[in-house]
């Protein structure tokens, strides 16, 4: 009888144990949503009189409101925030009404919320079947201006979950942006900067792109820093433009190592459209990015999450019908662990592609099912199909 007693009461104590000690999980992904744009005409207003890291020092702005603004002179130097200082200038985009109502694509507010409530879908769903939540994190990629993003957090799927918005306007030729949302009860920013990529031609003049985004804060209490990329495209052929690219993961080292060096303990996720494959010299050598667990070390602390994807066939993009895996995650090496602990650690990583998000029939079946074909709205939604990371922890509630 006593035995039994004995027996009961481990029981009860293991029982009591396991019911306090739980799993929790939170999910940092991005997806290129592919020229989110507005309706609007728009511009860049500088007003260097402001500090850098203030969003207002660079801002978009609708073509009809330059009027109103005061403009100190007609710049015609290299674009950069250190050569504006104290000026008020204009920066024309490129092609600054090709989202409007009277362009080829005939861009009214019926396609763009309709487009907004497509990409809501899709952030919504990110890592949900591991974490039964919304993800905690996301990086946008082709994003216009601030107002696309908080346009796009107000949509019914998402505005629930209180996001917060990280943006800093870049000098890119056609206006786009990379941008971080993050859900405010998981995330708090500590802080944020762009970092400029610059790049010249053999002339000497400014090849302009899109910046990386640097922003760090507590993951549910956890220090992390998170780096959006959206590196130089692939235009006139791969070989001519990778030392672009090479430069590129360049200056995302030095930033992931800055940041390590300054918080030796913060987890790193650098992610975002790298325009080049896990195996590409810019990853590989450049960015010193390593394929497996046992490659890393104190001299080569990161890992590309996707290499082990992509050499089993995973693509994120599919282009004249060569698949490629541009869209990556690459962490610091305190992210992976083969087993359960207090802090966070790599749980999942993939490329989602439910099947409404791929082409079914057609010359480009199998293809990302993307939002334009030409100057011709789809309903699709994206070119790229979404990176997703999970992490978990174990934690005693």
């Amino acid at each position: 009888m006593r035995k039994y007693i004995a027996f009961i009461m481990l029981l009860c104590v293991f029982i009591a144990q396991a019911q306090q000690r739980q799993v929790q999980r939170a999910t940092v992904a991005f997806m290129n949503v592919e020229n989110l744009w507005d309706t609007i005409a728009s511009a860049d207003y500088i007003d260097g009189t402001l500090p850098k890291t203030n969003p207002a020092f660079h801002r978009s702005i609708p073509v009809d409101s330059i009027k109103h603004l005061e403009v100190t002179e007609d710049y015609k130097g290299e674009w950069s925030d250190d050569l504006l200082k104290g000026k008020k200038v204009v920066r024309y985009q490129a092609v600054n009404d090709e989202f409007t109502p009277k362009s080829p694509k005939r861009w009214n507010s019926k396609l763009y919320y309709n487009k907004l409530g497509n990409i809501s879908k899709v952030i919504s769903e990110l890592g949900r079947q591991y974490t039964n939540a919304a993800p905690a994190i996301v990086g946008l990629i082709e994003v216009e201006n601030r107002q696309v993003i908080e346009d796009l957090i107000k949509q019914p799927l998402l505005a629930k979950e209180d996001y917060g918005i990280i943006h800093y306007n870049s000098y890119d030729a056609r206006g786009i942006d990379v941008a971080i949302i993050y859900q405010k009860k998981r995330f708090v920013p500590i802080s944020s900067l762009k970092k400029e990529i610059k790049n010249y031609d053999e002339n000497g003049k400014r090849d302009y792109t899109r910046d990386i985004l640097v922003v760090t804060g507590l993951l549910d209490g956890e220090k992390v820093g998170v780096l959006m990329n959206h590196w130089p495209s692939r235009r006139g052929g791969e070989a001519v433009s990778l030392p672009k690219r090479n430069h590129a993961a360049t200056i995302l080292k030095q930033q992931m190592d800055s940041l390590r060096a300054n918080v030796p303990d913060i987890k790193l996720f650098a992610m975002g459209d790298f325009n080049d494959d896990p195996v590409s010299p810019s990853i590989v050598k450049y960015l010193g990015a390593v394929a497996k667990e046992s490659q890393l070390s104190d001299q080569t602390p990161y890992i590309d999450l996707m290499t082990k994807l992509y050499k089993n066939g995973v693509a994120s993009l599919a282009y004249r019908d060569a698949p490629n895996l541009f869209d990556q995650i690459i962490v610091s090496k305190n992210l992976i662990s083969d087993k359960l602990t207090p802090r966070y650690s790599i749980y999942k990583t993939e490329i989602y592609a439910p099947s409404y998000l791929v082409t079914d029939s057609g010359q480009y079946k199998g293809y990302p099912f993307r939002s334009w074909s030409g100057d011709t709205y789809t309903g699709g939604y994206s070119d790229h199909f979404p990176a997703v990371t999970v992490v978990q922890r174990e934690y005693v509630k």
